[in-house]
């Protein structure tokens, strides 16, 4: 498979095209040191051989904002050290940080916008960001990540909603593209040119008035002008159209530039894909090879696997289905497809973080931190002898599935559904035996059937199906 094969990023070796990209886990105290929750988290995915790690977003200074990760000063760089030696012990993948300035948002709504910053505040940023990848080379990372993504701070210098006139502008791309420069030239100053910094930035803003593909292009370019190594796509999870709920801080993830950045289960798998395409090709035909990554919804190893293959991106970021299963590149090149926990993007570790909670998967055992370790095993989940038993039936527009117990140490079941005669493919991950499909059209045949699974993935054969085809009511007339 091309998708794990190596690729060489500025002299850092990647064993495969695997990156779980920077995903806040909420495991850190308000001080923002590493913890054993936070090695843990991390040498998990490391366990689970997946070519690029980059670790969540960590602070390059102190405003408040929970627990979250912080690379500000010295202080931090001894359990920085210490996180990388243990993902190092642990397998080949590659680590990088992922380093963030945000402006600061206050509960009754209030937010601190661009043009509010003085030269100074910005002259003090672009030091900030230089010295946190000193620190990011001192504590023994592979290379370092610019979070320039969402509604942080260097990625409001990139949007058409920068409100500055000076020459940070938000009025020309030129202008909105200033502040990224002058960071990159600190940090190169402050590095070298040998240690690997990519930029995650977003393809398409998702706002009114916002940019989208056609100036995305144009960014990708300027910063492979710049000399970054890699280029990580998201899009949206913008403050401009975030809900905001009294007594709360502000989530830049609540409105629908946030459902784009962490769409649910209702979106298409992969659906940025194409954006990463677009960029990728136009980086490349002026002249720069800048290995280019996208996000959304691809945790399908087909997909994955043809994105790679077909050249549509360099590398594929999976931050929501690592976490359901970080063995999901381990699975994949044991060809144990159908043991990968597969996420049903229920989006509970999105309200986690928006919460200030520690960041768990639903899917993993009640009360769980990290997920369970893999390990093959004879003793797979099955169906007691009366089979599982199951029934579909539609009423008030939805189907309502039930089946029995699975014999076995049972940790949920995945449903399955075909429409019409089309491919069967897992819709949901449950953990009771009784699910309700309210997504189910009159003229449409569906098909249902269950596997039970382990912690570890294990799955049961698959039950005997049922076929669903609802029926309209019909007209009633006066």
């Amino acid at each position: 498979m091309q998708l794990l094969q190596p690729i060489e990023i500025n002299g850092m070796k990647v064993s495969n095209r695997v990156v779980v990209p920077a995903m806040v886990t909420r495991l850190s105290g308000e001080d923002g040191h590493v913890n054993q929750d936070i090695i843990d988290r991390y040498v998990r995915y490391a366990k689970g051989e997946i070519g690029l790690i980059v670790v969540e977003a960590m602070a390059i200074h102190k405003s408040k904002s929970g627990p979250l990760l912080r690379i500000s000063d010295e202080d931090y760089v001894p359990g920085l050290t210490d996180l990388v030696s243990r993902i190092h012990d642990s397998s080949d993948s590659k680590v990088v940080p992922q380093i963030i300035h945000f402006l600061k948002v206050a509960r009754s709504g209030w937010r601190q916008t661009l043009d509010m910053l003085s030269l100074e505040d910005i002259e003090l940023i672009v030091e900030q960001f230089g010295d946190a990848v000193a620190r990011a080379r001192a504590a023994g990372f592979d290379g370092a990540e610019l979070h320039s993504a969402h509604a942080y701070t260097l990625a409001s210098f990139l949007s058409r909603a920068n409100p500055r006139t000076d020459e940070y502008s938000g009025r020309t791309l030129v202008g909105r593209l200033t502040m990224i420069g002058r960071v990159m030239e600190n940090v190169r100053k402050k590095v070298g040119t040998d240690f690997p910094v990519g930029v995650r930035y977003v393809a398409d803003e998702y706002i009114k008035d916002g940019y989208t593909i056609g100036d995305a292009k144009l960014i990708g370019l300027r910063l492979a002008q710049l000399g970054f190594d890699y280029l990580s796509l998201s899009v949206g999870g913008k403050f401009e159209d975030a809900i905001h709920k009294q007594g709360e801080v502000p989530y830049p993830y609540t409105g629908y530039s946030g459902d784009r950045c962490m769409p649910g289960d209702w979106y298409p798998p992969a659906l940025h894909a194409h954006l990463g395409g677009e960029i990728k090709a136009f980086v490349n035909e002026k002249g720069y090879d800048v290995p280019v990554m996208v996000a959304g919804k691809i945790s399908d190893p087909d997909i994955a696997e043809r994105l790679v293959a077909d050249g549509v991106v360099d590398m594929v970021a999976i931050a929501r289905g690592l976490l359901a299963d970080p063995d999901w590149v381990k699975k994949v090149k044991a060809d144990r497809r159908d043991h990968i926990i597969q996420c049903d993007y229920c989006n509970w570790c999105k309200i986690l973080d928006g919460t200030h909670q520690k960041v768990r998967c639903t899917i993993w055992p009640k009360d769980a931190l990290q997920a369970p370790e893999y390990a093959l095993s004879n003793e797979v989940p099955a169906w007691p002898e009366a089979g599982a038993g199951l029934k579909g039936e539609y009423a008030d527009g939805a189907v309502t599935l039930s089946w029995n117990a699975a014999v076995g140490s049972i940790a949920g079941y995945d449903i399955y559904r075909a429409e019409d005669s089309g491919d069967i493919k897992q819709t949901k991950a449950v953990k009771a035996r009784r699910w309700n499909d309210r997504t189910v059209m009159a003229g449409v045949k569906y098909r249902y059937y269950v596997r039970a699974r382990d912690e570890s993935g294990h799955p049961s054969a698959p039950s005997d199906s049922v076929i669903v085809e609802p029926r309209m009511a019909p007209p009633q007339f006066a």
